[in-house]
């Protein structure tokens, strides 16, 4: 039988607040356990929550990206479930008038562009984090857990797509479309180690060409894009097997072990009656009205898929490299500083530049876009020496080499003009010099001439190695193969 998956994700965004959604405790990661928890989020006796409002703001900006609706009224509500890291017994999020309604993202499969559907995106308030370090005593000696309240009052946004993904694949492409447009926008800093972005996969499959869905599992908490492509595989096997083999997949929050590289129950999955909601009676309806949205919209950025769009039009780059410049506010700034400094006919070379020897170095180093040690200044000149025949494209990658590595050790970076006199790395473009040099070449490989003149065109090429090996790569490339097919011909 074949089989069609479905995949809706349910992802949880940090919002980038110093406070939290509710109080005025610090958000700030890796405090010791319990020291940002104020009376509010421990809920004590005789305290009222009083929301944030750069929190709603971030929602609004999100919803404003996505070009959904965003309610005029929306109200926060009790959800009520008793673990031992909510304090309350109950989580202040939204149920029936979410913030945000609707909405769309646009990701890139392979060469295939999709759009996933959003169903609405609501605040919350974060729980907090119960510890099962081993290792952990009680006041007895015994084994034992603690509750960390920290994160408590955090403020979440919680971001539902419609089920309309159909792989692993497409939901990893959503994933980290997704941490991009939330980083870019600055509403969160998707930082997925610390816990400010991660997902939650509702897996499901069904007969191809069945209309009604298959039961569904939900996987929490996935914090990579490696493990939400994990897990969902493998809970996508897991569903065949079983029902192949005469079994009913059972509606469960099942937990992914990355060691294990398995999916493994959790609870049984509760329905939204079993939450109890009803509207939270210490929170008045937040009213949103269009000067608010208006003051919003002229605050943010110009969004990717503009971009994307934009350098495609205006300056002929593929989709590939304008995705690849948009991955983050940070690249796309390098590129945008770049095309500044050498204009708009070394577009592409400036893409090229930031996508092949930057990104490469940067992610061997480990280093982000951000604190790259050079900048647009350093690396415009080799785009401009390329462009003026001073250098070739594989000089230029020595000369990048060489930059690097003095900026990396925190030496003063050289000039790319005094690198090309120091190291003599001037090409060369002499026409009377690179004859004489091909004629030398030719001598010596009489063999690949006849191969080329039998029709075998990777003679050619060969050819043209050994006259850059004999140049020691100084060769005019442009210049050489146009000198050695005259020759030839």
């Amino acid at each position: 039988m074949q089989w069609e998956i479905v995949i809706g994700l349910e992802t949880h965004a940090q919002l980038q607040t110093q406070s939290k959604i509710f109080s005025g405790a610090s958000t700030r990661f890796g405090a010791g356990p319990n020291t940002q928890a104020c009376a509010v989020d421990l809920a004590l006796p005789g305290v009222l929550p009083v929301l944030n409002r750069q929190a709603v703001e971030h929602a609004i900006r999100f919803g404003l990206a996505v070009g959904a609706k965003i309610s005029p009224a929306s109200i926060f509500a009790r959800k009520n479930y008793f673990y031992p890291d909510l304090p309350k017994g109950y989580q202040i999020s939204q149920m029936d008038l979410p913030v945000v309604v609707g909405g769309h993202l646009e990701i890139l499969v392979g060469d295939q562009v999709k759009v996933v559907e959003l169903t609405r995106a609501h605040m919350e308030e974060d729980a907090g984090k119960s510890v099962h370090e081993e290792g952990f005593l009680g006041p007895h000696g015994e084994a034992s857990s603690g509750i960390d309240l920290n994160r408590a009052g955090t403020p979440l946004l919680e971001i539902v797509t419609e089920p309309v993904m159909r792989s692993a694949a497409e939901a990893v492409a959503y994933a980290k479309a997704l941490h991009t447009l939330v980083v870019w926008l600055g509403v969160c800093d998707g930082n997925m180690q610390e816990g400010s972005f991660r997902c939650d996969a509702n897996v499901s499959v069904r007969p191809v060409g069945q209309k009604e869905f298959g039961t569904r599992c939900e996987i929490k908490n996935l914090n990579s894009f490696r493990f939400l492509e994990e897990a969902i595989q493998y809970e996508v096997r897991r569903q065949i097997e079983l029902i192949e083999d005469g079994g009913a997949v059972v509606q469960e929050t099942r937990l992914y072990d990355p060691d294990r590289q398995e999916t493994r129950s959790m609870r049984s999955k509760e329905d939204a009656n079993d939450y109890r909601y009803f509207p939270d009676p210490d929170l008045l309806p937040v009213v949103i009205d269009d000067a608010w949205i208006a003051d919003v919209r002229t605050k943010m950025p110009a969004l990717p898929a503009q971009l994307c769009e934009q350098w495609q039009s205006e300056f002929g780059l593929s989709a590939y490299d304008a995705q690849l410049l948009t991955q983050d506010r940070d690249t796309a700034k390098v590129f945008e500083e770049l095309l500044a400094i050498v204009g708009k006919p070394l577009a592409k070379a400036a893409a090229n530049l930031i996508a092949g020897e930057l990104a490469s170095s940067l992610n061997r180093a480990g280093i982000a876009t951000a604190d790259a040690p050079l900048k647009a200044k350093h690396l415009a000149p080799l785009l401009t020496r390329v462009a003026d025949g001073t250098i070739s494209n594989k000089i230029a990658k020595d000369i990048f080499a060489i930059l690097w590595e003095e900026a990396i050790e925190g030496k003063a970076i050289s000039t790319v003009d005094q690198v090309i006199d120091a190291k003599g790395l001037k090409q060369i473009s002499d026409s009377g010099e690179l004859e004489a040099m091909i004629d030398k070449v030719l001598a010596a490989n009489e063999k690949s001439v006849e191969e080329f003149r039998s029709g075998k065109e990777k003679a050619f090429n060969a050819l043209v190695g050994q006259i850059m090996k004999a140049s020691k790569g100084k060769a005019n490339p442009g210049q050489v193969n146009e000198l050695l097919r005259k020759k030839l011909s």
